[in-house]
């Protein structure tokens, strides 16, 4: 029963947290509510570009803890095919 347990509840453990792409800052078309607006605008991009920075080292984290995880997924699939003779 507690094998079944935690092959259930593995799947949903493994699983790290969602990388979410920052949302794209707007720039009006209008020239005059570029400048009228030029400093929220300047922060939404630098807002922007350090998050886009974040968001690129946990798509890099996330890589690589999913190479980890398909790494020991392999192993684990040898050991099984050890077991049951293949």
């Amino acid at each position: 029963m507690r094998v079944l347990i935690a092959l259930v509840l593995a799947p949903v453990a493994s699983h790290a947290e969602a990388c979410v792409p920052p949302t794209r800052p707007f720039l009006p078309s209008d020239s005059q509510a570029v400048r009228d607006y030029a400093d929220i605008i300047r922060g939404d991009f630098e807002g922007y570009i350090q998050d886009i920075q974040s968001y690129f080292r946990c798509l890099d984290s996330e890589r690589a803890r999913a190479f980890e995880e398909a790494r020991e997924v392999s192993e684990d699939y040898g050991r099984f095919l050890q077991l049951v003779g293949d």
